[in-house]
């Protein structure tokens, strides 16, 4: 058999894009960065975060080049392996875990600090996928949903604990995935429901409101149906639904949210100001974005950050970097990197050979689309501040490589479908 390199049909358009957002999230950070230092440094001063961040994109190299050596057929055998050591990493947390601003996410090693939340979303994304591509499974049975599921939650209930309530939304995304591979559709729309109940009634501070929407909504749509079509007992049974779901909303948001969560709410629906304390943050990433224009003030050149006025700006709210300083006209240059990787994976998991590898891509493409949905969704005000990174793009180790984890296991088993498993 001929001999064939690593990168032996790996699709370079992928691979194209992750160098282009790695190197354009590590100018951001340098930039960022400055407004913390005393002047202007070297962009390789290991001693500060974005020399920190070189480090890491150095050191991903030889993780790609592990991973694309590695026989695709090796992340399909051993999946459930993967995903039982994910599980016991994220378990150790609570007994060696490093407690950062009251969460108990990283392993310390020397300086640095490691978090497996980043690398649990790939086990699960290879668990899930080995098990949706068991020839067996039909995701129409409710047993084969339930077990589904589990895949889904179980890393969910050890991450929430931490707490990590962004890490957890992430899992919520494989949903999509589920019902790209049979999962009634009704499952999404029940979600996408109770999202705009809960947050109608938190808005309206009053849950009759909600079940009277509903009401109206349910006697137009019975009188419309046909008379074959009408069931009055379903209609009073979604209306009791509502209406239990409503009322439980308050109770929900008062004793079981903490206090910031609460506040967090409050200030995106308008019925909290508070720029000075929690809503800080986001105003002052609005202003920065907004301050960008259509050309932004230059690269360096940011007046806001340059000043420091955003906190965590080279983490969760890197992106005010780039609107202001490139500009509402970089800022869609960057959106549209992220769109196109995303429609490049669906696209090459549609066309691969395997159930398995079709699953992880869509897990992949899935994964990456609500990190960056949420992440600019929430520096821009239209989403609550939770911590969610942007990829490739945040500073991390953990991040970064876990990403890069994710993307290339894929690129490896896209390149081995003109080879026979």
């Amino acid at each position: 058999m001929r001999h064939q390199s690593v990168t032996s049909n790996i699709d370079w358009i992928s691979v194209v894009i992750y160098i282009t957002l790695v190197i354009m999230g590590w100018l951001n950070i340098y930039s960022s960065s400055l407004s913390s230092i005393a002047g202007e440094t070297s962009i390789f001063d290991f001693t500060q975060i974005y020399g920190k961040q070189f480090l890491f994109i150095l050191f991903s190299i030889p993780i790609i080049f592990v991973i694309l050596s590695v026989e695709a057929k090796f992340y399909d055998k051993y999946a459930i392996v993967i995903f039982a050591f994910s599980l016991l990493s994220l378990a150790g947390l609570f007994v060696v875990g490093k407690t950062i601003a009251g969460q108990r996410c990283w392993y310390g090693i020397g300086s640095f600090t490691l978090q497996p939340s980043e690398f649990a979303k790939v086990a699960t994304a290879l668990a899930l996928s080995k098990y949706l591509s068991d020839v067996q499974v039909n995701l129409k049975d409710f047993n084969r949903q339930i077990q589904a599921l589990m895949v889904i939650f179980l890393p969910v209930l050890l991450i929430l604990p931490q707490p990590d309530p962004g890490s957890a939304l992430i899992y919520s995304v494989f949903f999509i995935v589920l019902y790209r591979e049979g999962l009634p559709g009704w499952y999404l729309l029940t979600g996408f429901i109770a999202i705009v109940l809960f947050v109608l009634t938190l808005a309206t501070n009053s849950p009759f409101i909600v079940i009277g929407i509903t009401t109206v909504v349910l006697v137009i749509n019975y009188f419309r149906s046909r008379i074959v079509d009408r069931n009055i007992i379903a209609s009073v049974l979604l209306l009791l639904i509502v209406t239990g779901f409503s009322f439980s909303v308050n109770y929900v948001f008062n004793h079981v949210f903490k206090q910031h969560h609460r506040d967090r709410f409050n200030i995106l629906l308008g019925k909290e100001v508070d720029m000075k304390g929690i809503g800080y943050n986001t105003n002052q990433s609005e202003i920065a974005i907004g301050s960008g224009g259509w050309f932004g003030k230059g690269y360096l050149e940011g007046t806001q950050t340059k000043g420091g006025f955003v906190p965590e700006q080279h983490t969760d709210y890197i992106f005010t970097t780039v609107g202001e300083e490139w500009g509402f006209v970089g800022s869609v240059f960057v959106i549209g990197l992220f769109v196109a990787l995303i429609l490049r994976i669906i696209y090459l998991a549609e066309r691969q050979k395997t159930k398995f590898s079709r699953v992880y891509g869509y897990c992949v493409a899935s994964i990456l689309f609500i990190h960056f949905f949420v992440n600019i969704a929430m520096v821009i005000g239209v989403f609550p501040t939770i911590g969610v990174p942007l990829p490739f793009f945040s500073y991390g180790g953990s991040g970064l490589w876990g990403f890069t984890i994710l993307l290339f296991v894929f690129l490896k088993m896209d390149a081995n479908k003109v080879n026979e498993w």
